[in-house]
């Protein structure tokens, strides 16, 4: 059992081109900034939105062909969803709500509330079937809308952004059972979302979008190895330096981005082409003045913001190109880094892992 997406379709004056796989057994997640193009694809992959061009195949059976304007209707397709808003039905009841995908089907009163109760039941919030969505907590209603996704034993389950509204505390308790549930459920598991802890915690492998194109694709650890694009570094929390490879003359690399030059070893597989530089923030060295060690890279900017985790702290420079590097929580205070306060970062040139794009 899998799904093949690869389609083009636009919503209002945004469009969006996506071609990816996913196979029963793993999550996968669909990952990108606000503005990227996630809510369109979600609504073309559950039958809202019809492409524009391309296919969607799930197990086999064709969803969507603009080729041959083949349409498989929503409320036809063996998809169970979780939208960001939810979408309960405010005029039924939790327990109404999550029999509705099997009385649409034509099951049974009885037999669909039993199943939609044995649902409640395993999400702990039985107790609640009689309530409506407005009486529910956030948590509450959110355990609802993923019975309601599930009782019809979907073949693809579509989790959209499934814990943005919740507060921090519903958000670790839904977080614990989401990871429970997309373990168990044997179909194809994707969620879309923009909380790069959500995805790596809950996902086997995640799909990039940014602007409306896929940017890159690959397992958290393949990404945090060789993020693609800037973005990709920041959500695994390395930086990346993209950019012509130059020779310099003492045998050394210099990687010529938009914002800078960086001093690599230079890579002997190097035959031409555009490469990116992955440096971990643990490697960077921050000063207060002009360091005199032996790194080739020195580079000047005031600090952007500073994050405490701990006993670590992450702190952004604007430099140029601009770095994260990562200390410890005592060399903040040591420092006397904070926002605005002009420094100096260094680091090896073989520190840079170089890569081909």
């Amino acid at each position: 059992m899998s799904i093949s997406v690869d389609v083009a379709a636009r919503r209002d004056s945004f469009g969006v081109e996506a071609a990816f796989e996913a196979a029963a057994g793993e999550t996968v997640a669909l990952l990108g900034p606000n503005g990227s193009g996630k809510s369109t694809l979600v609504a073309t992959i559950a039958g809202l939105l019809p492409p524009l061009r391309g296919r969607i195949e799930l197990e086999g059976s064709l969803l969507d062909d603009a080729g041959s304007r083949t349409h498989v209707a929503p409320e036809r397709r063996p998809v169970g969803v979780v939208f960001q808003d939810l979408l309960l039905f405010p005029h039924l009841s939790a327990l109404e709500n999550v029999a509705f995908p099997l009385r649409a089907r034509g099951v049974a009163r009885s037999e669909a509330h039993r199943r939609a109760l044995g649902l409640l039941e395993r999400f702990d919030v039985d107790q609640r079937a009689h309530a409506r969505p407005s009486d529910l907590s956030g948590g509450e209603a959110q355990r609802v809308a993923l019975a309601r996704a599930l009782v019809a034993q979907p073949k693809l389950l579509l989790l959209d952004e499934p814990l943005s509204a919740l507060d921090v505390g519903a958000r670790t308790r839904i977080r614990d059972l989401l990871r429970e549930e997309l373990r168990r459920f044997p179909g194809v598991r994707i969620i879309v979302t923009h909380d790069p802890v959500e995805a790596t915690t809950l996902a086997d492998r995640l799909v990039l979008l940014e602007g409306g194109r896929i940017t890159d694709v690959g397992t958290p650890d393949e990404i945090r190895t060789r993020p693609r694009t800037r973005y990709a570094a920041d959500l695994v929390g390395v930086n990346a330096f993209r950019g012509r490879l130059d020779r310099l003359e003492d045998g050394s690399g210099a990687i010529v981005t938009d914002g800078g030059r960086i001093v690599v070893a230079w890579p002997e597989w190097y035959e031409g082409g555009d490469v990116i530089g992955v440096l971990r923030p643990p490697d960077v060295t921050l000063s207060i003045e002009l360091p005199t060690g032996s790194a080739r890279n020195v580079l000047r900017g005031v600090v952007r913001s500073v994050v405490i985790d701990g006993q670590r702290a992450r702190v952004r420079l604007a430099t140029s190109p601009e770095l994260i590097a990562e200390i410890t929580a005592g060399s903040v205070g040591r420092l006397g880094l904070r926002h605005g306060v002009e420094t100096w970062a260094s680091f090896k040139a073989v520190e840079v892992d170089v890569h081909p794009l």
